[in-house]
């Protein structure tokens, strides 16, 4: 946490004294997007596929603001496992372009999670866990016009406080909790398409 708050008093402090055209912002963009997640060591390692939706907020030339959605599935013979996902990300571009071509960013932010672990064969067997996490990456998007962009960004996120997990054997699930300084998480790639609808303030 001490990590993103830096990173986010850094974006903060060149938004106030950046002296770059303000063209873009309050730009105002609406998006969805398709989010496939690589878990660590959750059912059976496999990818789960989900759908959701982001607006962003652009507070400078070079800072974003992301907030955004998603559920996001996965499952194997035994067990189904679903993630909701809500949360934001600052977005810090690099270089000083405009909307136009391809415009890479760093990313870090916060998000609240629901998971929840169910048996296929037996529904009243499950678990859920509620918690909080942190996440970081990279990402670009590419400009179209410039109102539409298609964006693609990799992030890990990592979950805090309490661990769930399900332990299989002999086609026997059992869900377990593990309370501590445990962080787990999984990788994230996701693709959106955004369209800029207006300006909130600033000049046009």
């Amino acid at each position: 946490m001490k990590y993103l708050t830096l990173l986010i008093s850094f974006c903060v402090f060149t938004t106030l004294h950046s002296q770059e055209d303000k063209k873009y912002n309050g730009e105002f963009t609406l998006g969805i997007r398709s989010t496939t997640s690589f878990f660590d060591n959750t059912n059976d390692g496999r990818p789960g596929l989900g759908t959701g939706g982001n607006f962003r907020i652009r507070l400078s030339d070079r800072v974003n603001t992301d907030w955004f959605a998603d559920y996001i599935f996965s499952t194997t013979s035994l067990l189904k496992r679903a993630d909701y996902h809500i949360g934001w990300s600052v977005l810090y571009y690099p270089f000083s372009v405009q909307n136009k071509g391809f415009r890479p960013y760093v990313l870090a932010g916060h998000c609240f999670d629901y998971t929840e672990l169910t048996e296929i064969s037996n529904y009243s067997n499950n678990a859920h866990r509620l918690s909080s996490a942190i996440q970081g990456g990279i990402g670009t998007h590419y400009y179209f016009t410039e109102r539409l962009d298609v964006t693609v960004q990799v992030q890990y996120m990592m979950h805090l406080g309490t661990h769930l997990e399900a332990d299989i054997a002999n086609n026997i699930v059992a869900f377990k909790y593990e309370k501590g300084a445990i962080a787990e998480g999984h990788l994230l790639f996701t693709v959106g398409l955004n369209y800029t609808l207006g300006k909130l303030w600033g000049r046009k």
